[in-house]
């Protein structure tokens, strides 16, 4: 008898906290009951981190090359040695080079008589933390002398991969960020005054909107791109693909706000608050976005992946970020014979990492898109 009491008084008290609750509660109490958005939220945290702190997280300068380990591939983390032995701390085994004269290729062994442990926090190659001062510390590396640990392999050049995809993911993963920021400032302004004041300002711009969505958007970025001049710097071609990404990005979120702004724009609280004499901005900020913020924040998660993409498929084909500059369409360049990708797969590493970003990407905005209306199913 007790237990049915407990029972319907967790009942009750879940009740009165579902009546009383906030709309942002609604949305994080049902994003979270989304185990596979979690999961995807707990993936992109993981790869925002590390790209953040790349320079410490990578075992070598990502532009250190060594010609005596030309597409060495990836040495296995190990915990067992080759008597069956359990190591506690994790080591992996030399390489042994070898060139076959006749047919001018380079191959590795494992050597076993070699075995080198790893080592945290270990001094090495020097590189600029969050670009502000020098640093020499890294979270994992090995000590011996002429010791090595390419957990990725390496590329054409002999440069540990996994160095140069940490920090190349910093251009690819926030790239996402500010196209999306860009597009949302563009999308809240221009879709705003279409859907608020409607008429021939409504027309007008759904008809440029239209223009810009019907012409192939891989062709036009493509054009924008050899429009660059060729001698800009590193940050100037960023910025340049951002805006390029943004250019197109935002006629979709202008579309959501324009048919949010026109369905709510006669409701009884924006006639009640231009009665009381509120200015067009406040309502348009104060009233009406804060209604549907919820749903322009799924909307900008789920196109965020298509400008990571867009910036991938540009480097990719030469036309986006270039070397000296690291991104992961930058590093998957390398693997565009299909002659080394048959022989040395592991330089398609990155593009498994723009894969596994784009489906969390996608997997949390769904998660967002169904919690974003909290009060169907909770």
């Amino acid at each position: 008898m007790k237990s049915i009491t407990s029972h319907q008084t967790n009942e009750e008290k879940a009740e009165k906290e579902l009546l009383v609750a906030s709309q942002w509660q609604l949305i994080r109490w049902k994003f979270f009951r989304h185990k596979v958005a979690r999961a995807s939220l707990g993936v992109l945290c993981l790869l925002y981190l590390s790209v953040i702190f790349a320079g410490f997280l990578g075992p070598y300068n990502p532009w250190h090359y060594d010609k005596n380990y030309v597409y060495c591939p990836p040495q296995k983390l190990r915990f067992k040695d080759g008597a069956g032995r359990f190591h506690l701390r994790p080591f992996v085994y030399g390489v042994e080079r070898h060139f076959d004269e006749k047919s001018l290729l380079v191959t590795y062994s494992v050597d076993k008589t070699r075995k080198y442990l790893v080592r945290f926090f270990v001094r090495g190659d020097t590189y600029k933390f969050w670009g502000m001062f020098n640093c020499n510390i890294h979270f994992f590396g090995v000590v011996e002398e002429g010791a090595t640990i390419f957990l990725f392999g390496t590329d054409i050049m002999g440069r540990d991969l996994l160095s140069r995809i940490l920090q190349g993911g910093r251009i690819s993963l926030s790239i996402g960020l500010m196209g999306v920021a860009t597009s949302f400032l563009l999308g809240i302004l221009i879709g705003g005054i279409s859907g608020y004041f409607g008429g021939t300002v409504d027309l007008l711009i759904q008809r440029i909107i239209e223009f810009i969505k019907s012409v192939p958007t891989l062709p036009l970025w493509m054009a924008l791109s050899i429009a660059l001049p060729p001698q800009w710097p590193i940050v100037k071609v960023y910025f340049a693909i951002v805006f390029i990404l943004s250019l197109v990005g935002w006629t979709g979120l202008a579309r959501v706000v324009r048919g949010k702004f026109m369905s709510l724009r006669e409701e009884d609280f924006v006639m009640i608050a231009k009665l009381q004499g509120a200015s067009e901005l406040r309502i348009v900020f104060k009233y009406l976005l804060p209604s549907f913020v919820s749903h322009i924040i799924a909307a900008l998660t789920l196109s965020i992946p298509g400008m990571i993409l867009g910036e991938t498929a540009l480097s990719f084909i030469g036309l986006g970020m270039q070397p000296p500059a690291l991104s992961w369409g930058v590093l998957l360049k390398e693997a565009q014979s299909i002659m080394v990708l048959a022989h040395h797969p592991w330089l398609f590493i990155p593009g498994v990492l723009v894969c596994i970003t784009v489906l969390s990407f996608n997997f949390v905005g769904d998660g967002l898109r169904d919690a974003a209306d909290p009060y169907a199913t909770i």
